[in-house]
């Protein structure tokens, strides 16, 4: 299957990294190298671009894509949220410029064999990286039910998740869950027919919530921020777009731990820890999708991308 994606905010991506020919950028979530091939053009050839991916199908073809572009390239696969041991091994201290999509991409989504889709029966895998051995079979059919319910009411934010763990340990007693459509069949006994009739896909927020999990997506996100911010020249900046609410919180308040770091008594008048702001705002709130790429791509409605920059 041909790895696709179609870049989410790509314009807006491009303009608020403001990046100058020459600049050295990382691009954390390569996924099928849209967002990069717009990063590589405009550094042009004196430019390095640093492309960073769990899914090695990720790197093939965003190599593929890319390689008429002129600048120094780096592929490497690994987590963004090892950002830091890449850069060590390639010499490089700081960055001008980085981005982090943390969106699934479209190929992941629609290769059925990934599991990453409650439209599709597929294996329940869900590993961004395949090399990993952690799979979502191996979390519906060996986490207890609280384990179950807390991540997915924690990490989907759905109201029935009690009682979808609670479906799923009785399911899993008579046999191993082993495919998406046996799950989301679970998830749809579990939730009540006058609830299903309303709102996403009844499955939608379940499979969120075991990606989530099977990926320490939100734990890897933690790290990811502060380093990416610590990794930016004077004048750097860092894009970053979310995909749902527990994604954008981190993201929010990380920054804003950066723009106001005092750490002063609330009742002093003036601040006497001396600690300043290294970042400033260059997305005073998020950017969202216009109606026009909504139409042309209905997977970015939920997108938000905040932008920051190095003092």
């Amino acid at each position: 299957m041909e790895f696709s994606h179609v870049p989410v905010l790509y314009d807006e991506v491009l303009k608020g990294l403001d990046m100058k020919p020459g600049g050295v950028f990382v691009d954390g979530t390569l996924g099928g190298g849209g967002h990069s091939l717009g990063i590589a053009q405009q550094i042009g050839d004196g430019g390095t671009l640093i492309g960073i991916d769990r899914d090695k199908d990720a790197i093939a073809a965003a190599t593929e894509r890319l390689a008429g572009c002129g600048c120094r390239k780096f592929f490497v696969q690994s987590n963004y949220s090892d950002v830091r041991a890449v850069l060590t091994q390639l010499g490089i201290d700081k960055v001008d410029g980085a981005l982090l999509d943390l969106g699934v991409s479209s190929f992941q989504l629609d290769n059925e064999e990934r599991g990453f889709s409650y439209m599709h029966d597929a294996p329940l895998d869900m590993r961004m990286n395949r090399d990993d051995g952690f799979t979502a079979e191996d979390l519906v059919n060996t986490y207890s039910r609280e384990d179950l319910t807390r991540i997915i009411r924690n990490y989907g934010e759905e109201r029935w998740a009690a009682r979808i763990a609670e479906f799923i340990v009785k399911a899993r007693q008579e046999a191993p869950l082993k495919t998406t459509f046996q799950l989301v069949e679970v998830i749809k006994k579990a939730i009540p027919a006058s609830a299903r009739r309303e709102g996403p896909h009844p499955a939608k927020r379940t499979f969120q919530a075991i990606r989530i999990e099977v990926n320490d997506e939100l734990g890897q996100l933690k790290d990811a921020v502060a380093d990416f911010t610590d990794i930016l020249a004077p004048g750097g900046r860092l894009a970053i777009i979310s995909f749902h609410s527990l994604e954008d919180r981190i993201v929010k308040e990380y920054f804003q731990k950066r723009l106001d770091p005092c750490i002063c008594p609330p009742d002093f008048p003036v601040c006497v820890c001396g600690r300043k702001a290294d970042i400033k705002k260059v997305t005073r709130k998020p950017v969202t999708a216009s109606g026009r790429e909504l139409e042309e791509n209905p997977r970015a409605r939920s997108a938000k991308l905040r932008v920051i920059e190095k003092l």
